[in-house]
């Protein structure tokens, strides 16, 4: 059987993606508006997307489409159940950002702790330079050695994340919640791992059990010296309640990688902060250029062994 293949987000993936090793045609876009995607797809038996929204009622106008194939190991965006009822295999990433996202969140953790920020501005206002002495005490520095790093989701993410922090000679606990998973690691009450965390990495995924799963109740349980990093889904984060927890001193900085809305064409509480002690990046905590290709190539790799009737990563 030949399958017709369609990458609706090729802009997505900034890395060489090799075709399918089975008969198939193929056609790719640089991005799809929703208003696009029943179009795109009306012969499509493969769709490869990121982050299209594919409903039930969209679905339901695909009869051909047979196999989703994301470009990424979130898949909120698409109605499961929908896809088990109309046998649509759903495959998605794994394993593939286990090293440059626990890099990110480090990068962030390090940034904060040490009050780099705002010693670049010090720089840049000229205070070391009139300065009496050779250094300049303006901004606390606080080592990681001895902390403890609460961690919300044991997954592959997670888990480097914890073995990054081991390494700094900190103490790690995996948070309880929304529910225990069947792995082998203790876990900890979430309220807890609120209370007992000097910095809070959030690893899990958007589900509605996890969405706001920060919010200002949460913020105001956390140690005021905390830091919140959150390079999982924006949705998890109630991002007024942040903003209102950084102007009190709730905690004492955040790092942030994802927001509710990507891209925030239409604005967010979070573009508008401008404090050395909170930072934000465009969703780039998994796009290293290993991380990527290693993407790429297992996104192929999914489709190929579904063609074989052979699925792996599948959802459904």
């Amino acid at each position: 059987m030949s399958h017709h293949v369609v990458f609706l987000e090729r802009d997505s993936i900034k890395v060489k993606v090799r075709r399918p090793n089975f008969e198939h045609t193929y056609e790719e876009y640089a991005h799809t508006a929703p208003d696009q995607i029943v179009p795109h797809l009306q012969q499509a038996t493969v769709a490869i997307i990121n982050k299209v929204q594919l409903s039930d009622e969209i679905l339901a106008q695909l009869p051909n489409l047979k196999m989703i194939a994301v470009t990424a190991t979130g898949y909120d965006g698409i109605d499961i159940s929908a896809c088990r009822k109309r046998g649509i295999t759903v495959a998605n990433i794994r394993h593939y950002a286990h090293h440059t996202v626990p890099e990110h969140v480090f990068a962030m953790v390090l940034a904060l702790r040490r009050n780099l920020l705002a010693y670049r501005q010090e720089i840049e206002t000229g205070a070391w330079q009139k300065s009496e002495q050779f250094c300049l005490f303006t901004h606390h520095i606080t080592e990681l050695y001895g902390s403890t790093m609460g961690i919300v989701g044991e997954g592959a993410i997670g888990q480097g994340t914890a073995v990054i922090a081991r390494g700094f000679g900190m103490r790690v606990l995996f948070a309880y919640h929304p529910s225990p998973k069947k792995k082998d690691v203790v876990l900890t009450p979430f309220d807890q791992v609120l209370a007992e965390s000097d910095i809070l990495s959030l690893h899990c995924p958007l589900t509605p059990a996890t969405r706001d799963l920060i919010g200002i109740d949460e913020l105001r349980s956390m140690k005021r010296s905390a830091l919140l990093i959150n390079t999982a889904r924006g949705g998890l984060v109630n991002e007024a309640a942040l903003v209102q927890a950084l102007d009190e001193g709730l905690i004492a900085g955040a790092g942030v990688d994802v927001l509710t809305v990507e891209p925030p064409a239409n604005g967010n509480p979070l573009l508008d902060l401008r404090r050395p002690n909170f930072i934000l990046t465009p969703h780039v905590a998994w796009a290293s250029n290993e991380a990527t290709q290693s993407l790429a190539d297992q996104l192929i790799d999914n489709i190929e062994a579904w063609a074989a009737g052979k699925p792996q990563n599948a959802v459904t």
